[in-house]
């Protein structure tokens, strides 16, 4: 059974440490809601995330949100969950806020805590989905309902979009894309699985990324046929040997350095705070983006390549059918992250021409591609309001991620996106989709003030007088 409200804020403040500051009951209530989202098992083949669902629209139910604005979505096994705030429509088309419920798998054995379990230790919170994005979830969910406690209208509706699938097949974004629009409709969303702060060694605030781009994510199916025969019988036209050959060549090549306004923008802030021949890279390469020496440097650094050019790298590989037998085929998934602008297909060309006419390049699926987003003056005005609420001074960076998110379909269908993730947190704490995934306790608490104050300025009465 779990455990009232009142039961819940009376034991966090017991357990609070000496000279700490005991939660509020808005924030106990959002912890609370932390702890039951993080014991669901929402990674694919659990089938948990329409329970999940099941117990936020309670939470929303019981907050006086009417049916009519509660959906739940089943897709398979998985579902979405959209929310509406009502407005009183003076201030134009909705707002979109999202996350997602899904994350990636967990095995127990490896961890040195149970990762469906929030424990609070050392000033972090553990569990699968902390970082990655439960803590969305949770605080998204409790600003709703501490804005509806508080009796606040909205100039404009404010619409929860919480996915199912984001990890996997991102099938649910699409779903509502495709099929429920009007359910979804927004002038422009805000994503809490992008962006965010970056602290430093010591825990202090550097910089503050605001993601308005994300690259396409697409794979392609690198093929070798060849007739086989016996074993025994070894030719040198072997399908494994000329894969391996043309893996070579594609480990060879590098797509062209490229770069927009968020990327100049990112690199010349970044590099004003950071240390070392990286933060020189980044100015020298924000001042001229042919400098070689930047672009060979950024290129050798994992962490910021992506930003520079369209990536490709071999995930999967197969081959042969007998031990026996000479392999009829071998075949290479190669996944791309895609630079914004650039077409699948001409990927799909180059990926062909560097590996020769021997084999077949195939894309898998139809990859969605999608521009970079505006940078709109009220969002950033809102987003810097929100951030210097906390951290006062810290600069806000624009950013292109290198990875994918929902937010991909989102902007493919004409809805300017914009990842603004409250986590402050250490590089060397970020442990998504890892082992011992944890985000600090503050920066989770931190992230109720920044959503709280973010959606009351973009859709509070001054919005109204300042469009």
């Amino acid at each position: 059974m779990r455990r009232s409200f009142l039961a819940a804020l009376l034991a966090l403040a017991i357990a609070a440490p000496c000279g700490a500051a005991a939660p509020d009951a808005h924030e106990a209530r959002a912890r609370e809601i932390f702890s039951k989202l993080i014991s669901y098992k929402t990674s694919a083949g659990f089938g948990q995330v329409p329970a999940m669902a099941g117990y936020l629209a309670q939470q929303f139910r019981a907050a006086g949100f009417s049916e009519s604005d509660i959906h739940i979505l089943p897709v398979g096994e998985t579902a979405s969950l959209v929310v509406r705030y009502r407005g009183d429509g003076t201030g134009g088309k909705p707002i979109l806020v999202m996350a997602h419920m899904d994350v990636v798998t967990a095995k127990p054995e490896d961890w040195q805590r149970d990762p469906f379990t929030l424990i609070e230790e050392n000033g972090y919170f553990y569990g699968r989905g902390t970082y990655d994005v439960k803590d969305g979830v949770a605080t998204l969910t409790s600003t709703f309902l501490r804005l509806k406690q508080e009796g606040f209208v909205p100039t404009r509706d404010l619409v929860i979009l919480f996915s199912g699938d984001e990890e996997t097949e991102m099938a649910t974004v699409q779903d509502l894309v495709n099929n429920h629009r009007d359910l979804i409709d927004a002038e422009f969303a805000l994503n809490s699985d992008g962006g965010g702060g970056n602290l430093d060694a010591k825990g202090r605030p550097l910089v503050y990324s605001l993601q308005t781009a994300e690259k396409t994510y697409a794979s392609f199916e690198v093929t070798v046929r060849n007739p086989g025969g016996h074993s025994s019988l070894p030719r040198r036209d072997n399908a494994i040997y000329e894969l391996a050959d043309a893996l070579k060549r594609l480990q060879a090549y590098r797509f062209p350095t490229m770069w927009n306004d968020t990327t100049l923008a990112y690199f010349a802030a970044s590099g004003k705070v950071t240390p070392g021949k990286l933060g020189d890279a980044m100015r020298d390469f924000a001042a001229n983006a042919k400098d070689e020496a930047a672009v060979e440097f950024l290129a050798d650094t994992p962490s910021e390549v992506g930003k520079t050019r369209t990536t490709c790298v071999p995930t999967l590989l197969r081959g042969g059918h007998a031990d026996n037998a000479l392999p009829q085929s071998a075949t290479v998934t190669v996944n791309c992250r895609i630079f914004p602008g650039v077409a699948v297909d001409a990927v799909r060309q180059t990926l062909q021409d560097v590996v020769g006419d021997g084999a077949q390049v195939a894309t898998i699926g139809k990859p969605t591609a999608s521009d970079a987003s505006p940078l709109r003056p009220d969002v950033m005005a809102a987003v810097t309001k929100a951030v210097h609420a906390r951290h006062p001074g810290v600069p806000l960076v624009p950013t292109q991620e290198s990875g994918a998110t929902d937010g991909l379909y989102l902007r493919a269908a004409g809805i300017p996106t914009y990842g603004v993730g409250a986590m402050f947190i250490k590089d060397e704490d970020a442990f998504a989709h890892g082992l011992d995934e944890r985000v600090p306790v503050q920066g989770f608490y931190d992230g109720l003030e920044h959503w709280y104050v973010l959606l009351k300025t973009l859709a509070g009465p001054g919005e109204r007088k300042a469009r």
